[in-house]
């Protein structure tokens, strides 16, 4: 069975809480017994092998960035898009999803995921090719998100983006910063998918041409644009605010 590694307590419960299914646990030796008897605890009556070994041990595994705590999981599960959509309509809400076209940095990709966890995102579509999938790198940029938000790789953005315009009525936005809304005109009490482009390219020709519009962000500093995960979290936020507005 294919495995990954996490590092760390906090992914280490977020995993278990998630029901992930945990292969083996590794201990450094001076990890206080506190914390070893809460993961004790955290794994219940799951008959997963814990082993107490050297920190070098440990530091050999990653790098020497692990807080004593190394954990042997079960390999990132896709989800499928039809099992997030399902999610939002247990809810009663309207779809929230954000679409990445080419997204290369995991540490971008952890980020959004930890930014969609806070603000209500039912699940992150994300291409099988071309692009950073689930890993290690962006567990850990997650803080744990990575456990609870529903990732969807498809093999085509585009033809997933007709899908969920003719098929869901979700209205799909693009972030641009040329000839484009600003992004504080969003209805956020609409089904929405924000689409955000590679880091350097932006997104690609195929898919702007599915969006129905795009939206910037307004900037006053010389600098031209913002971090892929920053850009995301400020539209994210935006539609969160929409949705649960002070009062209500």
């Amino acid at each position: 069975m294919p495995e990954e590694m996490i590092i760390g307590k906090n992914a280490l419960f977020h995993a278990i809480k998630s029901g992930r299914t945990i292969h083996k646990v590794y201990l450094s030796h001076q990890l206080n017994q506190k914390t070893e008897n809460e993961i004790r605890r955290a794994l219940g009556k799951q008959k997963v092998p814990i082993q107490k070994v050297p920190r070098k041990k440990l530091d050999e595994l990653t790098k020497g960035k692990h807080q004593g705590i190394v954990a042997v999981v079960a390999e990132y599960t896709y989800h499928t898009l039809e099992a997030v959509l399902e999610k939002a309509r247990k809810k009663d809400e309207l779809p929230f999803l954000v679409i990445l076209d080419q997204l290369e940095d995991p540490h971008n990709l952890g980020a959004i995921l930890r930014t969609a966890d806070a603000t209500g995102v039912h699940g992150v579509i994300i291409p099988k090719h071309r692009a950073v999938g689930l890993t290690e790198t962006v567990a850990k940029a997650s803080a744990g998100a990575i456990e609870h938000v529903p990732v969807v790789r498809v093999t085509n953005i585009a033809q997933t983006i007709d899908r969920l315009k003719k098929e869901e009525n979700i209205w799909v936005v693009g972030a641009d910063e040329r000839q484009s809304e600003d992004y504080r005109t969003l209805d956020g009490r609409s089904a929405l998918a924000i689409v955000i482009g590679n880091e350097g390219k932006g997104i690609s020709r195929i898919v702007k041409e599915k969006c129905d519009w795009f939206v910037h962000i307004p900037m006053q500093g010389e600098v031209p644009s913002l971090n892929a995960s920053v850009a995301a979290s400020i539209l994210m936020y935006e539609i969160y605010r929409k949705r649960n507005p002070l009062g209500e």
